[in-house]
């Protein structure tokens, strides 16, 4: 199944941390942050502003992406789990 996100939603991939701390400690499951960092996966066209101007997204596919620990909605595409959310909910692009 394909998702294409409408106006200026983005689909995301959560990019999951390391199991490890930088001391050696492997973290259970239970002991994980959700993760606040993903993958552009799809994104939507942009929206239009109130004087009928197409605003173009900053964010493109395959950026990676710091984002607030409750945004966007999860949701699962043939058993992969994603995040649907605006791009105002995106804090920052990971520059490389």
């Amino acid at each position: 199944m394909k998702v294409r996100p409408l106006a200026d939603r983005v689909l995301v991939k959560p990019l999951e941390d390391e199991d490890k701390t930088p001391g050696g400690i492997i973290l259970p499951d239970t002991a994980k942050e959700k993760p606040m960092r993903g993958r552009v996966v799809a994104a939507g066209k942009g929206k239009t502003d109130d004087d009928g101007k197409h605003i173009k997204m900053e964010v493109k596919v395959n950026d990676v992406i710091l984002y607030g620990k409750y945004s966007g909605t999860e949701i699962k595409v043939d058993g992969e789990e994603y995040l649907i959310m605006r791009e105002s909910d995106i804090l920052a692009i990971v520059e490389k």
